[in-house]
């Protein structure tokens, strides 16, 4: 019976060196199987185009749908326009009526001033979000219309993929 106790002992140290080298290849593979980071989105409204940019460079670029008059900044409340400028992606939601959502921080400082000078309200809960919850099968089509109230519309596969290369915080720029 003494013998078995030094196999153990070699099996143990063979299972925890093993162990230790997955984990290594873990951590320094792993973050590049999850995909790029996005430090800034770009979405070039003439274009139909949401890029994802790291380091100035685009990882990434997909065909959007925008609101159904989407010509212009975002004036007030269902004018159903994209707001145009540099905001945050403040917040997201995987539980929304859309396939997953991440709000964009308009109205901002100056889109508030805009609205009060005209006496308006100037609306709110714009997101980057996928397909209408039980919709997806059109996707096909309603990515070649525009059909939401103001928001960036993506295919959902597309949105995972934003999803995971974006953090809350990142800086979005939407352009006419």
């Amino acid at each position: 019976m003494m013998p078995v106790i030094p196999a153990v002992r070699r099996t143990a140290r063979w299972i925890t060196g093993f162990g230790s080298l997955v984990l290594a290849l873990v951590l320094a593979v792993g973050p590049a199987l999850a995909g790029p980071q996005a430090d800034l989105v770009l979405v070039v409204k003439s274009e139909k185009r949401l890029y994802l940019l790291q380091n100035g460079d685009v990882v990434a670029s997909f065909r959007v749908a925008f609101g159904r008059n989407p010509n212009g900044h975002k004036e007030q409340q269902g004018d159903e326009r994209t707001p145009e400028g540099r905001y945050v992606l403040d917040h997201k939601n995987p539980h929304s009526n859309f396939y997953k959502s991440i709000h964009i921080s308009y109205p901002d400082a100056a889109d508030h001033a805009r609205a009060r000078k005209k006496g308006v309200d100037p609306g709110g809960d714009i997101m980057i979000h996928g397909q209408r919850n039980g919709y997806e099968r059109w996707e096909w089509f309603t990515q070649l219309v525009n059909w939401t109230d103001g928001c960036i519309a993506l295919k959902n596969r597309d949105m995972d993929f934003v999803w995971n290369a974006v953090k809350v915080g990142t800086p979005i720029e939407i352009r006419p």
